[in-house]
């Protein structure tokens, strides 16, 4: 460990303690914020004027302050859209309990927040440079969860084509498997190809919070960049949510969630949701008519190889609310999907038969239960495996272009590799997590997840063929302690430390005589035991203005997928590959205003470094078919995120955030070299460095009756252009570039009844532009849905 490190954190472990002995003990005051129909204010900022205390009230309008000393207090009370409160009282030597009630000025804080933005306050008041998704706002949009990420700042949703393609997140830079995706906190890394972010409806979250940079304990995993932690209505209840979408391409989608709680605690849930699309959009090629042979540079056509489908259920039953569990589920997953393959991982090459299909097939159990054995300590434990299967199939010999005329090949071969390849992962995933906490100040945690993967594979083509009878097997494990200390209000410090431990069985080829054809394999295995560590603080400098900083150095183990290969989605093995590192750096700033009531803002901002050792990135064959993933050797990324949103009463919402990040090779010696690299302090190819979003909504209540709202929305995306491969290869006109990019998405939202009934009408790509993004790969042209949504909740009634 370095100096300036061990001092970073040598500080912050010190310095709670040494403040924490200067406290005296007091009494507690407690309340609780309502408005004057009695309904709970969630999240009304409360404050002892003229000392430390200062906190923010829970989901239920509660709050409690610890430790306040007897004398004399002002008070004060506020919450945006309602009248402030003040009043001064006297604290005794006996715990007091307060109820407030606040004028209501306008209407809730949430209806005034842009779509899209979170009111979990309570998640971004965290240490971690994280923002939340209020999903709930965009329910009745035709949006996946994973373009409902590419809104926030510092990410970009990367995808091969329309829906579901193959996709990944980038967050500040880092991205694919750099970035670990969680669905209520259990890792989905063996969630197969049926149940990914871009096939799942946004209608299955109720909020998705992205930490970018540092990860909290809790969330157990190698993450090196990020994680994306999809949040579902937990809490027991009675309701159905149901909703239908038609579009271009012809395009269906529909969901259904429902759950069912008894006064018992008996409690079931079902979630099932479908996808369907042709894909055929159109897009600009080079094309050669294998027909006529003549060449057009610049043709706009069809993509005419691209269905896609897969439809996905989740059961849970079990019970809640007991004293021996405040949640035990057993539940079961069952998926399928079928998706045509079009392209390579470039547009040069074209497939007219290739496709692939797989399936879930997941039991799985979730506990939770506070006060476990002991007061303070809640502990809470997942369990899943997945016995689903992949198969790749390429058996027509023929050679397509972009018209969809093809020639028949001589003899037995593929478009790609003659194959009709299965293979099952049989992946499982197991958690858990406890927390202690001492008092109000002192928490302990303690988090494990541990990962099993064994590929077993074959080929009704080659039944005997030896390459599928090597073993492809991982086994992971993340071991997490951390420490939290809340001095006060104001201020709250984590420290946390992980170790990894990953273990590969694998094989290589030899030929052990030297004589052609002979071949044998050899068995090895390969192990890692890796340390990190890191810590996050968090400060209100004045109730509405925070400062957050945090540390990590983390490590990211290399997934089976990388180690073994995909080819589903275009991605050869590299056993090679050796695991990454990074150390993290946020820094962090937000302030929230209001102003002639009826006005509100917020700014973020945050300043990043990252710098990476054995940088794992993916990289073209010479084909230009798969990608195969490589280590570099040192990459550097420093950046700048930020956000500015404006909210006028409820009746217009707007807001702006553009990210800057700057990934450099710092590999001065590539291996076997004693020459310095030609790409030496190059920018990272195929990587945007300058992106941004802008949104606005205007806000129509009561609208043709009472109850009835409509809501006219638009986003606005743009892409900086950026190269291909290095940027020091090739002569200046000659280098292949994703070029600058712009695209406008318009919608129109009516809702009826309160939300009961729902209709939006949706514009994409409404300029038609050419978007594109994965080694070049184009996204879909202008595109028209609309969505019809049924809402039910008997907690309303």
């Amino acid at each position: 460990m370095t100096t300036h490190k061990f001092l970073f954190l040598s500080i912050l472990f010190l310095f709670p303690f040494l403040s924490f002995s200067q406290q005296n003990q007091g009494v507690s005051v407690s309340g609780q914020v309502t408005e004057n129909s009695g309904q709970n204010i969630p999240f009304a900022t409360i404050a002892i004027e003229k000392t430390d205390f200062i906190m923010m009230a829970d989901e239920n309008g509660k709050f409690i302050f610890k430790n306040v000393k007897h004398g004399k207090y002002t008070f004060k009370i506020t919450a945006v859209g309602f009248s402030d409160w003040k009043k001064n009282m006297e604290v005794a030597d006996q715990d007091t309990n307060i109820s407030v009630q606040l004028a209501n000025e306008l209407n809730e804080l949430e209806n005034i927040t842009v779509l899209g933005r979170s009111q979990t306050e309570k998640v971004n008041k965290q240490a971690y440079h994280v923002t939340a998704i209020d999903a709930k706002k965009l329910h009745n949009s035709t949006l996946d969860l994973s373009h409902a990420l590419d809104r926030v700042s510092g990410v970009r949703v990367r995808e091969a084509g329309g829906v579901g393609s193959k996709s990944e997140l980038s967050i500040n830079g880092f991205s694919g498997n750099q970035i670990k995706i969680f669905i209520d906190g259990i890792p989905m890394d063996n969630f197969g190809s049926s149940f990914q972010l871009n096939n799942i409806p946004v209608n299955l979250a109720e909020r998705v919070e992205v930490y970018k940079g540092v990860v909290p304990i809790w969330l157990g995993g190698d993450a090196l960049g990020g994680a994306v932690n999809i949040v579902t209505n937990s809490k027991p209840r009675t309701y159905v949510d149901a909703s239908y979408s038609f579009g271009s391409f012809n395009t269906h989608r529909s969901t259904v969630n429902a759950g069912y709680t008894a006064k018992s605690g008996f409690t079931t849930e079902i979630n099932a949701f479908q996808n369907y699309s042709d894909n055929d959009y159109w897009v600009n090629v080079e094309a050669s008519d294998k027909l006529t042979g003549q060449y057009y540079p610049e043709a706009r056509l069809r993509r005419f190889h691209d269905k896609y489908r897969n439809e996905t259920v989740i059961l849970n039953i079990g019970v809640t609310g007991k004293k021996y569990a405040d949640k035990l589920l057993f539940g079961f997953t069952a998926g399928q999907n079928k998706a045509d393959m079009q392209t390579g991982a470039r547009m040069t090459s074209v497939f007219g038969k290739i496709y692939s299909k797989g399936n879930i097939l997941m039991p799985s159990v979730k506990y939770q239960v506070k006060n476990f054995f002991t007061k303070g300590l809640d502990f809470s434990a997942t369990g899943n495996f997945n016995f689903g299967e992949e198969q790749n199939i390429d058996t027509v010999f023929r050679r397509y272009d972009w018209y969809g005329d093809y020639k028949e090949l001589p003899g037995l071969g593929g478009e790609r590799s003659r194959t009709l390849r299965k293979f099952k992962n049989n992946n499982g995933i197991a958690t858990a997590n406890a927390t202690y906490s001492l008092g109000t100040r002192h928490s302990f945690m303690l988090n494990n997840t541990f990962n099993t993967f064994d590929r077993k594979e074959s080929d009704e083509l080659v039944p005997e063929s030896m390459v599928y009878k090597q073993p492809k097997k991982s086994q992971k494990n993340i071991l997490g302690a951390g420490y939290k200390f809340d001095y006060n209000e104001k201020w709250s410090t984590s420290l946390f430390t992980k170790q990894y431990s990953l273990k590969n069985t694998y094989s290589r080829s030899y030929n052990p005589s030297g004589n052609t054809g002979d071949v044998a394999y050899q068995e090895y295995v390969d192990t890692n035991s890796l340390w990190g560590y890191g810590a996050a603080t968090s400060y209100y400098i004045k109730q509405n203005l925070q400062v957050k900083g945090s540390f990590e150095k983390s490590y990211r183990l290399p997934v089976p997928e990388e180690v073994f290969g995909n080819p589903n989605n275009n991605t050869a093995g590299n056993l090679d590959l050796r695991p990454e590192t990074s150390n993290n750096f946020n820094l962090g700033l937000s302030y929230q205003t209001n102003f002639r009531k009826v006005n509100a803002m917020t700014f973020d901002v945050s300043l990043l470094y990252r710098d990476a050792t054995d940088f794992i990135r993916p990289e073209l064959d010479v084909n230009q078919i798969q990608t195969r993933s490589v280590n570099q050797g040192r990459v550097t990324n420093y950046g700048i995120d930020g956000e500015v949103r404006y909210s006028y009463s409820n009746r217009f919402t707007a807001g702006v955030n553009m990210t800057y990040q700057n990934l450099r090779n710092m590999t001065m010696y590539e291996p076997n070299q004693n020459y310095v690299s030609a790409y030496y302090k190059d920018r990272i190819p195929n990587i945007p460095f300058l992106f941004g979003n802008a949104d606005a909504s205007v806000f129509f209540n009561d609208f043709l009756k009472k109850g009835n709202n409509l809501t006219v929305g638009y986003n606005f995306l743009y892409v900086h252009t950026y190269y291909l491969s290095w940027p020091s290869r090739g002569i200046k006109d000659g280098k292949l570039d994703i070029p600058q990019q712009f695209n406008h998405d318009f919608n129109v939202v009516y809702t009826l009844a309160n939300g009961k009934y729902n209709i939006a009408l949706e514009c994409k790509n409404a300029l038609d532009n050419r978007l594109y993004d994965n080694f070049s790969l184009q996204k879909p042209s202008r595109a028209f849905n609309i969505k019809f949504r049924y809402y039910f909740n008997k907690s309303n009634k």
